[in-house]
C-alpha cells in the first residue's frame, strides 16, 4: 500500500528580498499585486506545488513554501514580477527547514520589520495566506504554521512591549510633516488612496497634528466619501485629481498601483509642495524630483525617522525571542508527531487488512468455529514477521537499524550487543 507522507521539512523554503539589501525602487520591481499573485499561484499548481504563499509589502517580497529546491520558488516569483531575475538572485536571501520556519515567526512578530515591532505585518501575512488558501495553495503545514505565527504575534503584543508606543510608516509620515511643514493646520492636504495605510496616516494626522483640512481622493469615490463622512473631511472624485493636486500644499500618496499615479505634469507650475509617497512600487514618478518647488519623500526615507519608542522596543526583543522559540518548538513537535501518526495509521490499516483477509479465508472453510481464531491470530503474527524480515533482507545496509527499532518499539528486550 502507498503511504502519502507529510513533506520533509528540509524542503520548506523561503526566498525573498527586503529593505536590508534593496532600496524601495528595487523592491518595487518585485512587488506582487493581486493579479500577479493569482497567476503565480495558478502556475504553482500546474507545477504540482500546493503549499505556498507570497508576502509582498512595502518592505519585502517573500515566497514561503514547499518545493524540491529554492530555485523553483525563486523562478515562480521572478516570472510573475517585473524585475530582472538576475538582479533578484544577486540580492535575494533564502532559508530552508527550521531556519525558514523561524524566519516567518520573526517576520510575523515584527522582529524583522524595518520599524521594529511594526504590527501591520500581522494583517498582511493573514491576508496573503488567506488569498493562497482561496486558490487551493495552502496545505496543513502552512495553515498550522501561519496560525501559530499569528497567535505568537498576538501573545508578544500582549505580554511584551515590542509593539508599544506609536511607531509605523503612517506615524513616521506624521513626524515628517511635523518637522517640515509649519502651520500644518492651515495647509491644504490631499490624501490619494484610502486603503489601510492611507486611512491610518489620515487618522494620525488628525490625532497628532490636529489638521482637518484634508481632501480624500480614491479611484472608487464611494470609499473616499464614506471615510470623509465618518471623520468630517472633504473628498473629491478621482476625475478632479489634477485640479485638487495643483491647489495642495501637502500630498500623501497611498495608492496601490503598479504604475505611477502622480506624474510630473500634475505638479508643474504650482506652488511649493511636499509629496510623501507611501506606496511600493513608487506611485510618484521619478522625474517629479526634477521640479525645484516639489520635495518628494519615500518610504525608505520615512523609516529613518527615529523615536525614543524604538529603544524601549529593543529592550523587549529577548522576551519576544523566548516566546517564539517556545512556540516554534511546539509547532515542530506537532509536525514530527504528525509524520509518525501517518505511519502508525498505515500500519494499523495493514494489520486490519491482513486480519480481514485471514478471517475471510477461515470463513470460507468447510468447518469454521471460534477455535479457529487462534490459528488466524498466529497467521497474522507470522505474516507481520515475514513483512518485517523481508524488509530487513531487502534493505541490507539499514537492516541492523530496522531490527534495533523493531526491538525497541515492541519492547522485545533482546540484547543486541
Amino acid at each position: 500500500m502507498q503511504v502519502n507522507q507529510p513533506k520533509d521539512i528540509s524542503h520548506f523554503h523561503i526566498v525573498g528580498i527586503n529593505y536590508k539589501k534593496t532600496d524601495a525602487a528595487i523592491r518595487g520591481l518585485f512587488a506582487i499585486n493581486q493579479d500577479q499573485y493569482q497567476q503565480l499561484l495558478q502556475t504553482a499548481q500546474l507545477a504540482g506545488l500546493n503549499d505556498l504563499f507570497v508576502l509582498s509589502t512595502c518592505n519585502r517580497t517573500e515566497v514561503y513554501g514547499f518545493a524540491p529546491d529554492v530555485e523553483v520558488l525563486m523562478n515562480l516569483l521572478c516570472n510573475a514580477a517585473h524585475g530582472n531575475p538576475q538582479v533578484f538572485k544577486e540580492l535575494a536571501y533564502h532559508k530552508s527547514g527550521e531556519s525558514a520556519v523561524r524566519h516567518l515567526y520573526h517576520v510575523g512578530t515584527g522582529l524583522d520589520s524595518q520599524i521594529l515591532g511594526d504590527y501591520e505585518i500581522v494583517g498582511q501575512i493573514k491576508n496573503a495566506a488567506k488569498f493562497a488558501k482561496g486558490a487551493g495553495c495552502i496545505g496543513t503545514f502552512l495553515e498550522r504554521l501561519v496560525n501559530s505565527v499569528l497567535q505568537v504575534s498576538k501573545l508578544i503584543k500582549n505580554e511584551t512591549g515590542l509593539s508599544s508606543g506609536t511607531v509605523s510608516v503612517a506615524f513616521a509620515a506624521v513626524r515628517m510633516l511635523e518637522s517640515k511643514v509649519a502651520d500644518i493646520k492651515d495647509k491644504k492636504i490631499v490624501l490619494l488612496g484610502v486603503g489601510k495605510i492611507g486611512r491610518n496616516t489620515c487618522k494620525n494626522i488628525m490625532e497628532y497634528l490636529g489638521a482637518r483640512n484634508i481632501t480624500l481622493i480614491n479611484r472608487t469615490t464611494a470609499v473616499a466619501e464614506e471615510f470623509a463622512g465618518t471623520h468630517g473631511l472633504q473628498y473629491a472624485p478621482y476625475e478632479e485629481m489634477d485640479n485638487v493636486l495643483k491647489a495642495a500644499d501637502v500630498i500623501l500618496v497611498a495608492t496601490n498601483s503598479s504604475q505611477p499615479t502622480i506624474l510630473k505634469a500634475h505638479l508643474e507650475g504650482t506652488q511649493p509642495k511636499l509629496v510623501i509617497d507611501l506606496s511600493i512600487p513608487f506611485n510618484v514618478a521619478a522625474d517629479v524630483r526634477e521640479l525645484a518647488h516639489v520635495e518628494v519623500v519615500n518610504v525608505d526615507e520615512l523609516s529613518k525617522v527615529q523615536d525614543e519608542t524604538l529603544q524601549k522596543r529593543l529592550n523587549e526583543v529577548p522576551k519576544a525571542m523566548s516566546i517564539i522559540e517556545e512556540h516554534m518548538e511546539e509547532f515542530l513537535y506537532w509536525f514530527k508527531m504528525r509524520k509518525h501518526a501517518v505511519v502508525l495509521k498505515a500500519v494499523k490499516e495493514k494489520l486490519t487488512e491482513i486480519h480481514a483477509r485471514e478471517i475471510k479465508e477461515q470463513k470460507n472453510g468447510a468447518q469454521y468455529n471460534m477455535d479457529d481464531m487462534e490459528e488466524v491470530s498466529s497467521r497474522i503474527i507470522q505474516k507481520m514477521i515475514n513483512l518485517m524480515a523481508g524488509k530487513v533482507r531487502k534493505e541490507s545496509e539499514k537492516g541492523d537499524l530496522y531490527i534495533a527499532m523493531i526491538n525497541d518499539i515492541f519492547e522485545a528486550g533482546v540484547n543486541q550487543e
